[in-house]
């Protein structure tokens, strides 16, 4: 029991060590509002609460699973399925020596475009004309709209930090205390707090004693990898909205009886359209992001919101994907900072800077090449279109407009969710590992002969990608694993497949969705 107390005390100081107090006498202001570390920390035993166990989502079983279809609005969820390739623990010898790391924003509330935000004056303008809203729907005659813009919401700075929290475990023994590292954001402020987060996740709260945050105009014109589309004008015009008018043709079809369903529910101007209807159900995940509980989950069926998810496949396959003609063009900066990083080297000029910054990217303040540990932190789109870059071809099958074919692998929810991440390790080998591994534990994972070799293992949503399935240099290999060298002179001809220069500024005509398969004119 002794043990136990001191544990408990502890673990109490710890948590809310941020509000340890001064010295009486340094500050006019009282002990008990004093928030900046002292000698001791401020032991504070709160009165427990029942909050822990409230459930933020309604129901259980299907209502509880419309949460996992649900695009990139869906709460972070580790991929369920996988992505087809077997998940292996390394074998025995064999150490991670780097990492890279690009991490989407936590859930938020709606972006100040976004069209769901239109909804409350939609309805505002029914009720104004004599519509009145029964059975399901009689609570949108008094309903209020009470979500805030861009911010995250808590459970958007909860999934940052319980994702630094994982990223210590899994990485921690990379981080070398005597080289502190430089972290990199955007300046929308979504983006600073995301990166704070994971922060103070990973490293605690003083994660300012170990690491630099490097914040990236993220503006029109101006060139920020980690937001390629400010820096590439026909991904912001009709050049790229193929996705949007595919999304628009399934929304027809999948939303048609729920359409119906709301216009049974109304009495006087059924003015009501299936574009209302999708905005309706996509404030249900902003709702329950925001507020913890949305009325409109319960308003659609299960089918229903396997159809909200595939109108996010053909929006990101047709916007940022394989099927845009910029979507290889966003992520390529990247792609030229990875090899950079992976070759100790700045970009080269031959290479093109794309949508690198020049200036920052070839600094060693600002680009250092000798971290074990890479952090970065971007936005959805840019982050598919980075997927795209790297020639994942797994997610190119062209997504027809009637509905979702069996199998695709383009479920936006599994790639990039709020709170999304992928993570590249390089992984050091003492001989070859084999291709196929055995099933028996005792097993040897490696090859009889051969010296220290070194892969490239990668995590969408802590599930392994097989490299091999879109790089077909790096073999057939069960674990998903590539060679670096071999990876990296696949990334090289990944630069000039963007085609950056036509795909980005070229005066070409509009292609129709389905013209474009190769994520570039």
């Amino acid at each position: 029991m002794h043990i136990s107390s001191q544990f408990l005390l502890l673990g109490v100081a710890t948590a809310v060590d941020a509000t340890a107090v001064r010295p009486r006498g340094t500050s006019t202001t009282p002990d008990y509002f004093q928030t900046s570390y002292g000698p001791f920390a401020g032991i504070y035993f709160p009165t427990p609460t029942n909050c822990g166990d409230r459930v933020p989502i309604i129901g259980k079983g299907d209502g509880a699973e419309s949460f996992k279809h649900m695009g990139n609005l869906s709460p972070y969820m580790s991929n369920p399925s996988g992505f087809g390739v077997k998940e292996y623990s390394l074998p025995p010898g064999t150490n991670i020596t780097q990492m890279h790391m690009v991490h989407r924003h936590g859930s938020r509330y709606p972006t100040s475009s976004a069209s769901v935000a239109t909804l409350p004056n939609r309805i505002a303008e029914l009720l104004g004309n004599g519509t009145r809203f029964t059975g399901n729907l009689e609570f949108l005659n008094t309903w209020k709209y009470r979500l805030g813009k861009e911010e995250l919401t808590a459970l958007g700075r909860q999934q940052l930090f319980d994702s630094g929290v994982l990223n210590w475990f899994n990485y921690g023994q990379l981080y070398d205390p005597s080289s502190p590292l430089i972290a990199r954001t955007c300046t929308q402020v979504r983006m600073l707090q995301s990166a704070e987060n994971f922060l103070i996740g990973f490293f605690g709260p003083k994660y300012a004693e170990n690491i630099t945050l490097e914040v990236i105009i993220e503006e029109p014109g101006f060139k920020n990898p980690l937001a390629g589309d400010k820096a590439c004008p026909n991904n912001n015009n009709d050049r790229s909205v193929g996705g949007d008018w595919a999304n628009a043709q399934w929304q027809e079809k999948y939303l048609k009886r729920a359409t119906g369903r709301f216009r049974q529910s109304m009495t006087g101007n059924l003015e009501w359209t299936t574009e209302d209807t999708y905005l309706a159900q996509t404030m249900c995940p902003y709702e329950t992001v925001g507020l913890g509980y949305s009325p409109f989950c319960s308003l659609f069926t299960k089918g229903e919101w396997e159809g909200f998810e595939y109108t996010f496949a053909l929006n990101y396959y047709g916007g940022n994907g394989f099927g845009s003609p910029t979507g290889r063009a966003v992520g390529v900066g990247y792609v030229q900072e990875l090899i950079a990083r992976l070759q100790h080297r700045y970009p080269q000029l031959d290479e093109g800077f794309a949508t690198i910054n020049e200036t920052l990217d070839t600094n060693p303040t600002t680009f250092p090449l000798n971290q074990n540990l890479y952090f970065d932190f971007s936005h959805d789109t840019t982050m598919f279109s980075m997927l795209t870059a790297l020639g994942l071809t797994q997610f190119e099958d062209f997504l027809p407009t009637s509905g979702p074919p069996e199998d695709h692998q383009l479920i936006v929810s599994h790639i990039v969710p709020f709170a999304a991440r992928f993570n590249i390790e390089v992984i050091k080998a003492p001989r070859p590992v084999r291709t196929k591994r055995s099933n028996d534990p005792h097993a040897s994972a490696y090859e009889h002969e051969g010296g220290e070799t070194t892969y490239v293992h990668m995590l969408i949503n802590q599930r392994t990608i097989s490299l091999g399935r879109s790089i077909p240099e790096c073999g057939k290999r069960d674990d998903g694993w590539c060679e670096l060298e071999t990876f990296i002179e696949a990334q090289k001809e990944n630069i000039a497949k963007a085609k950056f220069e036509d795909s980005c500024f070229g005066n070409y005509s509009v292609p129709a969705y389905g013209d474009v398969t190769t994520g570039a004119i």
